[in-house]
């Protein structure tokens, strides 16, 4: 509450509980309160509040926190209905009989010479309007790869497939991860394998144990 001062007379302010005010001068001449703080208990607060510790940001990993388990078990269920692993498939076509899905190259002829999984059906993305429905039966799961995980080949093949109304599941790694793990593939000239790259499958063992 601001003080009213008559000419002349300076009161003198204690400095209680209830508050501390300074007695300023105008230049002209006129004499006036200011009250600094209205509450000695406002200046305790402020002064406790400056001495709390200050909250660390979370690490990178953490600066978002993980979904709610239910949002996340929805989200991996999901993601395994769309998508297959190399070793999957792998192990899926070695087992003999038939596997119940047919497995898609969906890159150019000149990218299939060079190298595909033995089986697969060759249908560049392009062409799958028009050849699908000639090619495969919508009845049976398609598995569709591309390159690799630089390229979205498959994921936009198999998208073409699901607006045809094909069951349909995209390999993760594509050719690339089926050459690096191990696995046997085909080439204008003849069948052909790589040996494993340590960095995606275990040296001298056929399960990775994921």
């Amino acid at each position: 509450m601001r003080q009213s001062v008559a000419s002349g007379e300076y009161p003198v302010m204690a400095d209680t509980q209830q508050g501390i005010a300074r007695r300023i001068k105008t230049s002209a001449g006129e004499s006036h309160f200011l009250e600094t703080i209205t509450d000695r208990r406002f200046l305790d607060m402020t002064t406790t509040q400056s001495n709390a510790p200050v909250a660390q940001p979370a690490n990178p990993v953490l600066r978002v926190p993980p979904a709610d388990p239910a949002a996340a078990a929805a989200y991996f269920g999901a993601s395994l209905a769309f998508h297959a692993d190399v070793s999957d498939v792998a192990a899926a076509l070695s087992a003999g009989g038939d596997p119940g899905f047919v497995v898609l190259d969906s890159r150019s002829t000149e990218s299939w010479d060079q190298g595909h999984i033995r089986g697969a059906v060759h249908l560049p993305t392009a062409l799958i309007p028009e050849q699908a429905g000639q090619l495969l039966d919508r009845s049976v799961p398609v598995v569709t790869y591309c390159w690799g995980p630089g390229c979205n080949g498959a994921t936009r093949a198999a998208l073409a497939l699901a607006r045809l109304g094909f069951q349909v599941k995209e390999m993760l790694g594509g050719f690339e991860y089926w050459a690096r793990e191990g696995f046997e593939y085909e080439t204008w000239q003849g069948r052909t394998v790589r040996d494993a790259d340590p960095l995606t499958a275990p040296a001298g063992a056929d399960d990775c144990g994921c």
